[in-house]
């Protein structure tokens, strides 16, 4: 879940939280989403229009000094069916979990070739912690995240099917990596 922004830039829906001060037995943040607000997420996401946009968010303590959020995006908001070009309505009801950890935590390490073990990602397991630079944790950024998660990148509207004479322009099919070593198998080089 990193970030793609410049570092320079902010999310729409930028929610900064002081977790140093945070109580133990954590606190429950709400988002929602103005007109302005909306209309920046729909620009970033390039969306039609977001109609509504809300994220409910439980921060608690994670070890010593991790924050884990735990919440819900609640969303409403036009998208253009790939087929048609149609506005298309959608609601997006999205849970979320993500552990954040400062930094210079141990854990937000992340090791690279020939700098010690290797990391195993369990596709089906938990994300692994994300750094942040305490005491702030933008957890408005971290619901936007799992917002475009969540949205469909191909919307369709019912029943819209391609026109029988579509046909891919081949030109903008990505090269197969492996073409060249079958055309040397094919022609019995090696």
């Amino acid at each position: 879940m990193t970030d793609r922004r410049e570092p320079d830039t902010i999310s729409p829906v930028s929610h900064r939280l002081n977790v140093s001060v945070l109580p133990a037995r954590g606190r429950r943040e709400t988002i929602e989403a103005d007109a302005e607000q909306r209309q920046a997420l729909a620009a970033e996401h390039d969306l039609v229009s977001v109609e509504r946009f809300a994220a409910d968010i439980e921060v608690k303590r994670w070890q010593r000094d991790g924050v884990r959020l735990v919440g819900t995006i609640d969303a409403e908001i036009t998208q253009r069916c790939v087929v048609t070009l149609d506005p298309l309505p959608a609601r997006v009801r999205a849970p979320f979990e993500a552990v954040f950890v400062p930094d210079d935590s141990p854990l937000s390490r992340r090791t690279g070739p020939g700098e010690g073990a290797d990391i195993i990602v369990d596709a089906e397991g938990p994300d692994l912690p994300e750094p942040f630079t305490p005491p702030m944790l933008d957890i408005g950024a971290a619901a936007e995240e799992f917002f475009a998660l969540a949205l469909d990148p191909y919307p369709r509207k019912k029943g819209a099917e391609p026109p029988e004479d579509f046909a891919p322009d081949p030109a903008d099919a990505p090269e197969n990596p492996f073409a060249s070593l079958a055309a040397l198998k094919t022609n019995g080089e090696r």
